[in-house]
């Protein structure tokens, strides 16, 4: 994983399980598979995840030395190093690039914004927003634009600006829902 390419909404929430304390890996399974939280929108096999975090340790943006234990073998905490903290905040901090990662992508970096505290969230929010407000300019162009001559064509982009407009009205829900959320961990 190199700063040049984009990496998967995965590893990098996996970065986000590490960004308060270290853990053991068995601890962010579980705490990934909760039936609430991300465990509502995510399903990843445990085996996935050792291999994401081993990847996360090759390039760096965490570290694992091994922790002993009494009777069983020493196991691996995983830590986020300077580079994975800013990987994560660089990641947390940009909208996603397009409308249908909204649902995996863009929940889990709302997640993550939402214990970072409500002002990060609401910014995360308000990018995602303007985003999506381009994207839906974007669409009615080209509805208008082939609108009479290309009639199948036309009717994709309406949908496509249908779900762009569902999208900006549940990004207006997220922000009124936590403007008013009591804040949890």
């Amino acid at each position: 994983m190199s700063r040049t390419l984009s990496p998967l909404t995965t590893e990098h929430a996996l970065l986000g399980f590490l960004r308060h304390q270290p853990r053991h890996g068995y601890e962010i399974y579980q705490e990934l598979t909760e039936p609430t939280g991300l465990g509502l929108v995510w399903r990843l096999k445990q085996s996935q995840m050792y291999a994401l975090l081993a990847k996360l340790e090759q390039a760096g943006y965490v570290e694992a030395p091994l922790e002993p234990q009494d009777a069983r073998p020493p196991r691996k905490v995983f830590a986020l190093t300077a580079a994975g903290q800013q990987a994560f905040l660089d990641w947390l901090a940009q909208p996603v690039p397009r409308g249908h990662r909204l649902r995996l992508d863009f929940l889990a970096k709302l997640y993550f914004a939402r214990l970072e505290g409500p002002a990060v969230a609401q910014r995360l929010i308000e990018r995602q927003h303007a985003a999506c407000r381009q994207w839906l300019v974007q669409q009615q162009h080209e509805a208008d634009s082939v609108r009479h001559t290309q009639p199948y064509d036309s009717l994709v982009h309406e949908f496509r600006v249908g779900q762009i407009e569902a999208m900006l009205a549940w990004l207006d829900i997220c922000t009124e829902t936590l403007l008013h959320a009591t804040p949890e961990r």
